[in-house]
C-alpha cells in the first residue's frame, strides 16, 4: 500500500471519527489484526504503555521482528516528498548520511541520481546491502561519526520512533556540516496507532521547533512534513 494511500486513510480515521471511538481498543483491534498480520497483537497494542521501560535491545527488536503491511512497500516516504528533496539537495555537497536508512531505498535513489556523492547509511540492522553506500550499524542517539562529518544529513520517517528524541537531534546537528533534511508524518496523538510511533507532529511548529535552526523550510506534502534547514 502506497504511503500516500495510508496517509489518506489515517486522515479519515484521525480527523473524521470521534476520538472516544477512534482511540478505543475494541474499535482499533480489527485494524491492528490486519495491519500487523495477526502477529504480536498484545505487544504492539500496548507498545506506548511499555516503551519507557524497554531496553535499547528490546526496543530495536520490536522493529526487527514485527511484521506489518508497511514492510511490503520499499519506503515510507511519499513520492512527492522524495522528488522535492532530490531537487533541493545542497549542490555543493560531497557526502551525505541517511539516519535510519532502513533497507536503503533512499540511498539507492541518490546513488543513481548523484554518482559523485559519497553515501553512508546508519540503522540498527546487522547489515543492509546497498548499491554503493557504506552501511554502519549504530544508534541515532549516539552516532559513530566525528563532528561535522557530512555535508548533508537526511532522516526520513524515523524521528517519530525515537526514545530519546532530543539526544538524536543533537547528534544529527553535531555531524551535519551544511544541510539537515527531515521527513515525518503529520499526525495527531492517539494511543492506538498502527505505526509504533512515540512522537507526534500535528502542526508545522512541532517540527520546526525541534532543531532550533534559523534558516529552514517546513512544508506539508501529501500528509507528511518535510523540514529542510541550513546548518
Amino acid at each position: 500500500m502506497k504511503r500516500s494511500t495510508t496517509n489518506k486513510i489515517r486522515f479519515i480515521m484521525d480527523e473524521c471519527i470521534p476520538p472516544v471511538i477512534r482511540d478505543s481498543r475494541w474499535f482499533m483491534y480489527p485494524f491492528f489484526k490486519i495491519w500487523f498480520k495477526n502477529s504480536n497483537l498484545d505487544k504492539v497494542m500496548n507498545f506506548k504503555k511499555n516503551v519507557s521501560t524497554m531496553t535499547d535491545e528490546e526496543f530495536a527488536d520490536i522493529y526487527r521482528t514485527t511484521s506489518n503491511l508497511s514492510k511490503d512497500r520499499p519506503t515510507d516516504t511519499n513520492q512527492a516528498t522524495i522528488d522535492h528533496i532530490l531537487e533541493n539537495l545542497d549542490p555543493g555537497a560531497t557526502n551525505m548520511l541517511d539516519v535510519g536508512c532502513g533497507r536503503g531505498y533512499w540511498l539507492d535513489l541518490v546513488a543513481d541520481r548523484f554518482p559523485g556523492l559519497e553515501l553512508t547509511g546508519v540503522d540498527f540492522f546487522d547489515d543492509v546491502p546497498m548499491k554503493r553506500a557504506t552501511y554502519c550499524r549504530g544508534n541515532v542517539e549516539a552516532l559513530p561519526f566525528p563532528d561535522k562529518s557530512f555535508d548533508i544529513v537526511t532522516c526520513q520517517h524515523t524521528i517519530e520512533h525515537l526514545k530519546n528524541l532530543p539526544k538524536a537531534i543533537e547528534e544529527m546537528k553535531r555531524v551535519a556540516r551544511k544541510q539537515i533534511i527531515i521527513a515525518t508524518p503529520c499526525q495527531r496523538y492517539y494511543f492506538y496507532t498502527l505505526d509504533l510511533h512515540i512522537h507526534f507532529f500535528p502542526n508545522e511548529y512541532s517540527v520546526s521547533s525541534l532543531f532550533q535552526l534559523p534558516s529552514y523550510e517546513c512544508r506539508k506534502i501529501d500528509g507528511d512534513w518535510l523540514y529542510m534547514a541550513k546548518v
